[in-house]
């Protein structure tokens, strides 16, 4: 899923009340009067979308042929985009401790089967390329569960206490060293000792950046 403007936010908020106040789906109609939408055009191009990215279902040429999946029929959750990380060279951002995730400017709506239930969700907008071959682009956003620990192959934002840097790369755990490997196989892996590492947490979904 990507990324919704707030006009697309907002027909998605209409259309899940709608549907639970009525029980039936609004006309487009509907949702370019309750919308204060500018034609009936610019909301089928904004339903184009949502359905493309996987937001709703629509049924050609019925007049109230739009319907939610299960898991977003709920009222969506307001994930913080808390700040910025490395998809290539590291990139110094503020020291662990003094991140704030609950007071993050930026949010990103998404539904709750998205975060699967997990506490303390928080989003990071990526930089760079080095995760490319793992779907992951530069502008995206990844969704991070807090972690202090991770699996060998797990992607995590990585602390590197030495360089004062942040970076998001897939974790393997050495004889002596940590391997951050990019999935990317024009870019090598970075080396460094465990003490020089502290795992921020573990990636659990992407959203793609709307293009």
């Amino acid at each position: 899923m990507t990324a919704l403007s707030a006009r697309q936010e907002k027909i998605l908020h209409f259309l899940r009340d709608f549907l639970e106040e009525k029980g039936y789906p609004p006309t487009i109609r509907d949702i370019q009067i309750a919308c204060q939408v500018s034609s009936t055009s610019v909301v089928d191009y904004n339903l184009k979308i949502l359905e493309r990215e996987g937001y709703l279902r629509r049924q050609a040429e019925v007049s109230r042929g739009i319907a939610l999946p299960a898991g977003l029929r709920q009222n969506p959750l307001k994930v913080p985009v808390v700040g910025q990380i490395a998809a290539g060279k590291p990139i110094p951002v503020p020291a662990p401790d003094t991140w704030d995730i609950t007071a993050g400017a930026e949010t990103v709506a998404v539904s709750r089967e998205l975060t699967g239930g997990r506490d303390g969700v928080y989003a990071l907008r990526v930089k760079g390329w080095s995760m490319v071959d793992a779907c992951i682009s530069d502008g995206d956003l990844v969704l991070m569960q807090p972690a202090a620990v991770v699996e060998n192959g797990e992607m995590a934002a990585v602390w590197l206490k030495a360089e004062a840097e942040v970076t998001l790369k897939k974790v393997y755990h050495e004889k002596g060293r940590v391997r951050l490997q990019p999935a990317n196989s024009q870019m090598p892996p970075l080396y460094t000792r465990p003490s020089n590492v502290e795992i921020q947490g573990r990636v659990i979904a992407v959203i793609r950046r709307l293009i």
